[in-house]
């Protein structure tokens, strides 16, 4: 996956005919990831949650197919390990946002920072900082439907979870 597409990928979401480049459901999943402030972060699941569609896996296949369509370090394992093999461009990125890192410990193998999910994962509640609580915050719970609306505007979202995968 890479930050802009070159001569292996479209280099932008939508065509000049109006038609889409990528899958329905790859597009939604577009929609989600764009919506996720800068330092924060979802994982595969919490995306498939909002959409009420698919599941993590889902999620994850077209990340890995389409993903440098959007800010594809913003949607995560939950876990919080970093991509492989994109480790080191992920965590500029992270850097850059002040996403919150774990650093890791010497047992771990690269000694590659982890995500902090406790204080990264964003719920779907906001712009950061407002009522925007990671797992364990008292944040957004799973099912509800006052979620920030995509852009272009349409009928809010249901919000992604903030405990769930």
């Amino acid at each position: 996956m890479s930050e802009e597409s070159g001569a292996d990928g479209p280099a932008e979401r939508t065509p000049e005919d109006g038609l889409s480049a990528y899958p329905e459901y790859a597009e939604r999943v577009f929609e989600v990831a764009e919506l996720i402030p800068p330092g924060r972060v979802m994982t595969y699941g919490d995306v498939a949650e909002w959409l009420e569609e698919g599941g993590p896996r889902q999620v994850g296949r077209v990340m890995a197919l389409y993903g440098d369509a959007v800010p594809w370090w913003r949607v995560v394992r939950a876990d919080g390990r970093l991509l492989p093999g994109h480790e080191l461009r992920a965590l500029g990125h992270y850097r850059a946002e002040g996403t919150p890192l774990r650093e890791a410990g010497r047992a771990s193998e690269g000694h590659v920072p982890r995500l902090d999910m406790r204080q990264a994962r964003w719920d779907g509640a906001g712009p950061r900082g407002a009522g925007s609580g990671g797992a364990g915050s008292g944040g957004a719970g799973s099912g509800g439907h006052e979620g920030a609306a995509p852009r272009g505007g349409g009928a809010a979202r249901p919000q992604a979870p903030g405990a769930h995968t």
